[in-house]
């Protein structure tokens, strides 16, 4: 009897492939029953998709960071190549953030997540089988959505590409480089200082929720997600019954502080704090003047009069590990 197939796409050029790559072809090299696809550039994965839905796999595992498994999601929902019947989807820890891998239980070596993976694939997957909620963002409106399951914008979004191209090419571990950034964001909203060495003060924008106010400012942190766990790994929950998550905290010490301590009480959502907005909704609109918004790793410029409009995609199944 054959063992049923499993996809394996890889991006080489994800941070942890560097290191892991060579370990993951020689697996893949004694276990002939999964099917192991590598693309080095985002153009190459509709191929890389048209390929796949051809051997009909059980379960299709991404091995990459988050803009692997964005650019990934985005071809499986405006493609068509599975006809409707997309295989559940896994995702290995790689990369630098892994907030999607994360939420899927994957952690640690991308090896013994695939050991684990290949393992279940061989029995019934459904115990294993979680839908997730993705965001749809459009920035034009003849365009294709682009997938996602999270959305960083204002001083969150300046942030991360501050820790993306000035901390990252020191070479440091994650952790220390994630330390470092926090510390720099600290010195930057308690301190008020402007400087190329800190992150940058993020502009004004607009934030409209349907039957909801529109908020309008400086923020220090606004985020979107359909993830469960969404910073400092706590659960984000509210009232509402909007599919797409919705966190912005206004750019002033105070504010921050109250909505970390929240969040590690696990009240984060639950309880009105000034200067803390949550809302759930199925349709979120993000304006201002030149402004960053990065889904899953990839960049996009929201500017006034030109928005960028986030609303809930089709649920697609996933595979979870145990955290």
């Amino acid at each position: 009897m054959s063992r049923p197939r499993i996809a394996l796409l890889s991006n080489p050029r994800s941070t942890g492939n560097i290191a892991q790559l060579s370990r993951i072809r020689a697996y893949c090299a004694e276990h002939p029953d999964i099917f192991h696809y590598e693309v080095e550039r985002a153009e190459q994965i509709g191929d890389a998709m048209r390929t796949i839905a051809r051997v009909r796999p059980k379960l299709l595992i991404i091995n990459g960071g988050d803009g692997t498994v964005q650019a990934s999601l985005t071809e499986i929902h405006n493609g068509g190549h599975f006809a409707g019947q997309a295989p559940p989807v896994a995702v290995l820890p790689n990369g630098k953030t892994n907030l999607i891998a994360l939420d899927l239980g994957a952690q640690g070596d991308p090896i013994i997540a695939l050991e684990r993976l290949v393992e279940i694939a061989q029995s019934d997957l459904g115990p294993h089988i979680v839908a997730r909620e993705l965001i749809a963002l459009r920035y034009d409106a003849s365009s294709h959505p682009v997938i996602g399951m999270f959305l960083g914008g204002a001083g969150l979004a300046e942030t991360m590409l501050y820790c993306r191209n000035k901390i990252y090419p020191l070479g440091l571990p994650n952790g220390l480089s994630h330390a470092l950034t926090a510390v720099a964001l600290v010195v930057r909203i308690l301190l008020r200082l402007q400087s190329r060495f800190l992150p940058q003060t993020p502009a004004l924008l607009q934030v409209s929720v349907p039957r909801e106010q529109r908020l309008s400012g400086r923020f220090a942190l606004l985020a979107v997600t359909t993830l469960e766990k969404l910073l400092l790994s706590s659960h984000l929950t509210g009232t509402g019954t909007g599919r797409l998550k919705m966190l912005a905290i206004e750019e002033r010490p105070a504010s921050l502080f109250q909505a970390v301590m929240a969040s590690l009480r696990g009240k984060l959502g639950r309880s009105h704090l000034r200067g803390v907005h949550f809302a759930e909704a199925d349709e979120i609109s993000i304006e201002g003047e030149n402004t960053n918004v990065i889904l899953d790793g990839e960049m996009f410029r929201a500017d006034i009069g030109h928005p960028v409009v986030l609303r809930p995609a089709q649920p697609l199944s996933f595979v979870r590990l145990a955290a």
